[in-house]
């Protein structure tokens, strides 16, 4: 491939529609999860993987935390506050997960809870 090519590639694509920010983040939701759902299940032969799906879903939780603790975030009180509660317990379960003592089921199903609140097919939390 040549510069060309690759250029083309990385900025290319004019047909398609600019994502909106739920769309964005329906993507990055859905990347980790799966990233998650892989490792957990291949655990046994790739730990660094499943503690690399643990730390960028936690990271997204954090992000995500910073964002609904903000006083300018435009989501009901009482939704910001749930998702703060994930973030923390995802924290929490995230480091059991870690340790040996609890799986990564949890964290998986929380997560596409969250898809499908971004897609509008049930609550976000």
């Amino acid at each position: 491939m040549n510069a060309i090519d690759t250029a083309r590639s990385a900025y290319g694509q004019p047909h398609s529609a600019a994502r909106s920010p739920r769309g964005i983040e329906y993507d990055l939701f859905a990347r980790i999860t799966g990233r998650l759902s892989r490792a957990w299940e291949t655990r046994q032969d790739d730990f660094p993987a499943l503690a690399a799906a643990l730390h960028d879903n936690s990271q997204l939780w954090a992000v995500l935390a910073g964002d609904v603790a903000d006083d300018g975030n435009g989501l009901p009180a009482p939704l910001r506050a749930r998702l703060f509660y994930l973030y923390e317990f995802t924290t929490h379960h995230s480091r059991a997960v870690l340790s040996g003592t609890a799986g990564a089921g949890v964290l998986i199903e929380i997560n596409t809870a969250v898809m499908r609140g971004l897609r509008g097919n049930g609550a976000a939390a």
